[in-house]
């Protein structure tokens, strides 16, 4: 960040302010954790901070510290929006264009107020009045931490907020595999351990801790599941009746696309998701080397995010849409 913009943002938190931290619409372990890591910072320094999600964010993550205190704007919109109106600063982490919030974004987009950004995404928006965005950094938990650091307080880092941030490291960094995974990023998970945060525990909460019904989806995602070896690529799907048949609930379908990867010689890989109340088939690409899916995703599926992890959505059918993806696909040189 900018000098100056630190000193700006000092001076803005130097007395109590009411805020808001808001991450994208179905926050992942990064979204949920970068915001309640910040969201308990704040209220720690003495500021009326609420975390507002667009939605509902997964079960598996219910047992972050805080949690019980996020604010869904689906459910309540009235008083989401009167909190947001009061709000002297309104944090949006892990995002970088109103569109990623659905519903809210009308309320976002006519606010009065002073916006902070904290993102790793490419290409963002120029809504902020101060900026923190580097695509370089594997999460946006990682840039939360740096975010602290920059304000000359890491020693308010505790092991509750060290709890937030390690979760979204670990997530957002495939449990450190992926590329943008540096030695600072494993230097900070050294200090967040010798805090006390539990890294033998929290990966067991997140990823171990499945129900009878998710295994059966994922069961069935990779029954689904179709390679193109002379293009590196495979793809599974999971329509909208399948995830009934299997009592779908949100985060389900968390890390499934990732399976794609395993497979010997694959370097791309996609799941795409019907979703009939969204009329959409929602869309995840993962890729290994020096594939670019953030591009692939803008270019042909209103999508986007990062070189090798990025997300899209079709608004056809599934059959349509598998159709476009292969005839890409085919066209592919891996």
């Amino acid at each position: 960040m900018k000098i100056q913009d630190i000193q700006a943002i000092q001076s803005l938190l130097a007395t109590p302010k009411k805020i808001a931290i808001i991450p994208h619409r179905n926050p992942d372990g990064d979204a949920m954790g970068s915001t309640l890591g910040l969201y308990h910072f704040l209220t720690k320094n003495n500021h009326e901070a609420t975390v507002i999600s667009p939605n509902e964010f997964p079960d598996f993550l219910a047992w972050l510290p805080g949690s019980e205190t996020v604010q869904i704007f689906e459910k309540d919109k009235e008083n989401c929006t009167a909190i947001l109106e009061e709000a002297d600063i309104v944090f949006t982490l892990d995002f970088n264009a109103f569109h990623r919030v659905g519903e809210m974004e009308k309320v976002l987009e006519v606010l009065q107020t002073t916006y902070i950004m904290i993102d790793h995404h490419q290409k963002p928006d120029d809504y902020a009045t101060y900026m923190y965005s580097n695509t370089s950094i594997g999460s946006t938990c990682e840039m939360v931490y740096n975010f602290i650091s920059f304000l000359d307080q890491k020693n308010q880092i505790d092991k509750t907020i060290g709890t937030c941030i390690y979760t979204g490291i670990l997530t957002d960094s495939g449990s450190f595999k992926f590329p943008n995974t540096t030695g600072n990023t494993h230097r900070i998970v050294a200090e967040l351990i010798d805090l006390g945060v539990e890294n033998t525990k929290i990966p067991n909460l997140l990823f171990d801790n499945s129900s009878y019904n998710r295994l059966q989806l994922l069961g069935r995602a990779l029954q689904n599941l179709k390679t193109f070896p002379e293009n590196k690529t495979s793809y599974t799907t999971l329509t909208q009746e399948e995830l009934n048949s299997f009592n779908y609930v949100k985060g389900d379908t968390e890390g499934i696309v990732n399976y794609g990867l395993s497979i010997k010689g694959i370097q791309f890989t996609a799941i795409f998701i019907e979703n009939k109340d969204e009329k959409i088939i929602k869309i995840s690409f993962r890729s290994q080397g020096d594939f670019d899916v953030n591009e692939f995703a803008r270019e042909h599926f209103n999508g986007g995010g990062h070189r090798n992890a990025a997300g899209g959505k079709s608004e056809v059918s599934m059959e349509e849409t598998i159709v476009k993806f292969e005839n890409l696909v085919k066209n592919l040189t891996l």
